[in-house]
């Protein structure tokens, strides 16, 4: 895909269907011999979810910032995590999709620095890419970005503009190239 290219937008705006893959996700956690005691929303796409996934499972959430690129807007509440990870409480982050994995690699690097025991942190997304170079642990859908070129469009973000979305798509033309 080159620089003008138009992304193959996948509206995902049916709540039912939306809702099916939370439940998938919060199944896999209740099921697992894991369960969080706080789900971390990361916003902005895991907030809708995490709020989902933390009623799902009866489990109090939390939530930090890391799409809106202030660097030390979330450092106060990652420290915070970062801690009560250390005294033996199990943090579930949830996010919409892993894409490329940075924010994952973000905050596992970031969560890391501050002290944090990675054997209580896990991760859930509704989609993930298994091309992605960040795993999670927990998930309702597989992709293969390296064939999947869909921009998937949740239903929180299907208000935006198609200009507006197709400008977020195209910010790492990388995912979709």
């Amino acid at each position: 895909m080159d620089d003008t290219s138009e992304p193959q937008l996948q509206y995902l705006e049916y709540y039912e269907d939306f809702l099916a893959k939370v439940r998938v996700v919060s199944r896999k956690v209740a099921e697992s011999d894991w369960m969080p005691d706080f789900v971390i929303g990361i916003g902005r796409g895991g907030l809708v979810p995490g709020c989902y996934v933390s009623h799902q499972l009866d489990v109090p959430m939390l939530s930090i910032d890391h799409s809106a690129k202030q660097p030390d807007f979330a450092d106060e509440l990652l420290a915070k995590l970062a801690v009560m990870s250390a005294q033996g409480k199990k943090l579930l982050f949830i996010d919409d999709i892993n894409d490329s994995g940075g924010t994952i690699e973000f905050l596992r690097a970031r969560l890391a620095e501050l002290g944090a025991d990675a054997s209580f942190v896990r991760f859930a997304v509704i989609i993930t890419n298994t091309s992605s170079r960040a795993k999670t642990d927990y998930w309702a859908q597989t992709i293969d970005r390296s064939h999947d070129k869909r921009w998937f469009v949740f239903p929180w973000e299907s208000v935006s503009t198609r200009e507006t979305i197709t400008a977020e798509a195209l910010s790492v033309p990388e995912r979709l190239a």
